[in-house]
C-alpha cells in the first residue's frame, strides 16, 4: 500500500516526509484493520512532520483524523464488524490503571499514545487501530465532512468546556481553522455570542457566514469584553491579547499541542481580577462520545480543502503556509 512517512523532521520546505509502499498492516488481537476513505490534515501533523513534536516513532505515519470501513479484525473483537464506518482519532491508548483513569481524565494518562505519532496513522491506504478506541459514526456527514470532526471538533469540544463559558456568555475565538470553525458553531448553539480574531481575511469572512458576532484582526480588542476566550493559533505573542480582552474572572483556553513562546506578562495588565490561563491536552473517550452525540443532533457545517493522498506533503505545505481555508482532508484512492 502506499503510505508516507516522516522520515526527516524539519520545515515542510525541507522535504521530512517520504511517500513508501509498504505492506499491509495485520490487525493483532483487539485491533481493526480499517481501509481509509478520508484522512483529515491536523495542525499535530504538521508539528510531527516539522519536528516541533519529539519523534516517538522514527519514520511514522501522520494521521488521526480517519475515517475508514472495517476490512478485518483481529481475535477478541467485540462490537464492530466488517463493513462498519468507524472513526480513528489521536488518542489510542492508555493504561486504565493511573489515577488519571480512575478520575475520568485519561487524557492526561503518563502511558497514553496517540495515532499518527506513537503509532501509525492515516496517510495511508490502511491503518490498524484498537477496537477499544475506534469510535461508531452517526450519520449525516459524508465521509470527508465527518474527517475534521475526530481531532479538530473533539479539541474545540474539550476546549469549550475548559474555556467555562457561562450561559449566555461572550467567546472570543483566536484564529480560525480547521478546529475553531468547528467550535465556533458549536458555543453559537449553546447560546454564546462568538467574536472572532485572526489574520485571515478569508477566514473572518467564514466566521461571519457561520454566525459569528463580529470578526477582527488577530490582535485587534473585540467589541466588547469577554468572559472566555480559546487560543487555537500556536502563537504565544496572541496570549497577551487575549488576557487583555478577557472581562473580570474570565478564562482564555489555549488548545494547540504546541505554542511558540509566551511574552512576558504583566500581573495587573493580563491576570489581576481572577483571569486564569488553562491548557487543553487531548480529549478523553467520553467527550469523543459526548461530541459526536451532539454533532449527529446539530449539524455542523465542516468547510473542507480537498487533496488527494498523493498530495500530502503539498497539503502540509499549505497549512503551514495558512493557505487552508478550513479543514485540509486527503481522500483516498
Amino acid at each position: 500500500m502506499t503510505a508516507w512517512r516522516v522520515t526527516r523532521p524539519g520545515p515542510m520546505a525541507s522535504g521530512p516526509l517520504d511517500r513508501c509502499r509498504v505492506p499491509v498492516p495485520r490487525p493483532a488481537a483487539g485491533e481493526l484493520l480499517v481501509r481509509v476513505l478520508v484522512c483529515g490534515v491536523c495542525r499535530t501533523d504538521l508539528h510531527v512532520a516539522e519536528g516541533d513534536l519529539p519523534v516517538h516513532r522514527p519514520g511514522v505515519t501522520p494521521g488521526h483524523e480517519v475515517v475508514g470501513e472495517v476490512v478485518a479484525t483481529g481475535d477478541a473483537v467485540t462490537g464492530f464488524a466488517t463493513g462498519d464506518r468507524v472513526g480513528i482519532a489521536w488518542l489510542r491508548g492508555t493504561c486504565g490503571r493511573c489515577r488519571y483513569c480512575r478520575r475520568g481524565r485519561e487524557n492526561l494518562c503518563p502511558e497514553s499514545r496517540y495515532t499518527g505519532w506513537d503509532a501509525d496513522g492515516g496517510y495511508a491506504e490502511f491503518a490498524v487501530v484498537p477496537a477499544a478506541y475506534a469510535l461508531p459514526l452517526p450519520g449525516g456527514y459524508s465521509d470527508g465532512e465527518f474527517a475534521p470532526l475526530l481531532c479538530a471538533g473533539l479539541i474545540g469540544y474539550h476546549a469549550l468546556a475548559r474555556a467555562e463559558v457561562p450561559e449566555g456568555g461572550r467567546l472570543g475565538i483566536y484564529g480560525f481553522g480547521g478546529s475553531a470553525h468547528l467550535t465556533a458553531q458549536v458555543a453559537i448553539a449553546r447560546g454564546a455570542t462568538v467574536h472572532v480574531l485572526t489574520r485571515s481575511a478569508e477566514a473572518r469572512e467564514l466566521a461571519l457566514e457561520l454566525g459569528a458576532a463580529s470578526a477582527g484582526g488577530a490582535t485587534e480588542p473585540p467589541p466588547e469584553p469577554l468572559d472566555s476566550a480559546i487560543l487555537f493559533a500556536p502563537a504565544g505573542e496572541l496570549v497577551l491579547p487575549a488576557l487583555e480582552a478577557l472581562d473580570r474572572g474570565g478564562t482564555l483556553a489555549i488548545a494547540g499541542i504546541h505554542l511558540s513562546d509566551v511574552p512576558p506578562l504583566s500581573y495587573q495588565q493580563h491576570l489581576f481580577q481572577e483571569r486564569q490561563v488553562r491548557s487543553v491536552t487531548a480529549n478523553t473517550r467520553a467527550d469523543a462520545r459526548e461530541f459526536l452525540a451532539f454533532a449527529g443532533e446539530h449539524h455542523l457545517s465542516v468547510s473542507t480543502v480537498p487533496y488527494a493522498l498523493d498530495q500530502a506533503e503539498q497539503a502540509l505545505t499549505d497549512l503551514a503556509a495558512d493557505r487552508v481555508n478550513g479543514a485540509a482532508v486527503l481522500l483516498g484512492p
